[in-house]
């Protein structure tokens, strides 16, 4: 009689001790709701949603396979290089409770462990915006074909500057958007300067001949972008962009057609700052255009760098390539000598754009080096190279490719776009007598 009653013991004690199933009201959904939801939910760039318990369960063993094998929510840093504010990489907890629950067949649990929805503003991953721009009208997108850069200049009627903390291109149609950038045109600038304004157009051929910009023109800054995966600008109070009374916002939109006609209007949402800011925030980049990747290089580098003409602080990197991106490195060299890594990208993945912010925002004093290496993969073992015979240059569509390294800085307000865009070089020293 002993042993039996010791041996139910035993068996009880065990039962007691397995751990409970894992639900999707109780495990699920908070995890889906910090680190899926933004993107997989209507309206964005995720193929579907998974905003609800019905819509999730049908992908609930793709869903285990991507997350074990780290391929969502897609994020590409080398952990042993930086920390970053936005690491979208799941916790392995988070991991074993996504899989535990497929494995448990999925069930949807009790509905009162559900946890309340998550807000959207609708059409945005920013608070509700204070002004809106957009296409003068539906851009007819075709089924297939090449298409080149599309331009419009859109006028912001603004009388006074205009402070941004929080910046978001959106296209309405993001299957067919292969990317979105905003620049801000200020008066004055010779950028598209005989082109009509609220009219879409193909950028014209450099002119040879004619008037010449003046030497001072200041480059046109970027205000934001869209790509697969990219995040919108937001920028912590006291912080933001600086669009100047006057200036135009030039959208340029790249369409790649995916097989359906349809149509594209994108749009461009601005949070305003609710005082002028102490710092200005700006993105800047290195850059590097005149490399020729051989045909079948599997590893070919390209190097660029950007000497900081001020007192900065770094507050996230977004490197860009095409097709035959491979990996990213960032690096900085103090006017000193001091050098460090800041983060290492070792599989680079061109469908999601991804913005890297630093944890831990780091000072660059004037003279700071900012240096970056982008390897290239034009070799047959490439999946995604459409022809590693062919010898690729710098270019504006997918199939050629590109070799930028961005990073959004912040800086004392007072400071000029021409003193970050355009610094007066440094005079030569006269001859000694």
């Amino acid at each position: 009689m002993k042993r039996t009653i010791s041996v139910l013991a035993v068996g009880i004690g065990a039962a007691l001790s397995l751990p409970a199933e894992k639900t999707f009201t109780k495990d699920v959904a908070p995890i889906l709701q910090k680190n899926c939801q933004g993107c997989h939910r209507p309206g964005q760039a995720a193929p579907f949603s998974l905003l609800t318990y019905e819509q999730a369960r049908p992908w609930a063993k793709a869903m285990k396979s991507a997350v074990l094998q780290r391929k969502m929510p897609p994020w590409f840093a080398d952990p042993h290089y930086g920390k970053f504010a936005n690491d979208a990489s799941l916790a392995q907890s988070d991991i074993d409770t996504v899989a535990a629950w497929v494995d448990a067949g999925a069930p949807l649990g009790d509905p009162k462990h559900m946890p309340a929805p998550r807000q959207f503003v609708e059409g945005w991953t920013i608070p509700k915006p204070d002004i809106i721009f957009q296409l003068p009208k539906p851009f007819p997108v075709p089924a297939n074909g090449i298409m080149e850069y599309k331009y419009v200049i859109i006028p912001t009627g603004f009388t006074e500057d205009k402070w941004v903390e929080h910046v978001q291109a959106a296209p309405t149609d993001y299957s067919v958007v292969h990317h979105i950038v905003a620049y801000v045109r200020a008066p004055g600038s010779y950028y598209f300067k005989d082109m009509p304004k609220n009219e879409f157009f193909e950028a014209p051929p450099s002119k040879k001949d004619g008037p010449k910009p003046p030497k001072d023109d200041v480059p046109n800054d970027w205000l934001t972008g869209y790509a697969p995966g990219q995040p919108p600008d937001m920028f912590k109070p006291g912080q933001a962009k600086l669009i100047p009374a006057g200036s135009d916002i030039v959208l340029e939109v790249h369409y790649m057609p995916e097989g359906k006609a349809t149509t594209d209007q994108s749009r461009l949402g601005l949070v305003l700052a609710k005082q002028p800011p102490t710092e200005r925030t700006m993105t800047l980049s290195a850059g590097n255009s005149s490399f020729k990747i051989p045909p079948g290089d599997p590893n070919f580098r390209v190097d660029a760098s950007y000497t900081v003409p001020e007192d900065v602080t770094l507050l996230g990197m977004h490197p860009h390539m095409h097709m035959r991106g491979k990996s990213a490195q960032y690096r900085i060299t103090f006017a000193d000598g001091r050098k460090e890594t800041l983060m290492n990208v070792q599989n680079y993945n061109w469908h999601w754009q991804l913005w890297y912010d630093l944890a831990e925002p780091m000072k660059l004093p004037k003279g700071t080096k900012l240096e970056c290496t982008e390897h290239f993969d034009n070799s047959p073992n490439n999946p995604e190279n459409p022809d590693p015979s062919k010898t690729v240059i710098w270019g504006q569509q997918s199939f050629d490719e590109m070799m930028v390294c961005m990073v959004n800085v912040a800086f004392d307000a007072k400071i000029t776009t021409k003193q970050m865009l355009k610094p007066d070089r440094p005079k030569p020293a006269k001859p000694t007598e």
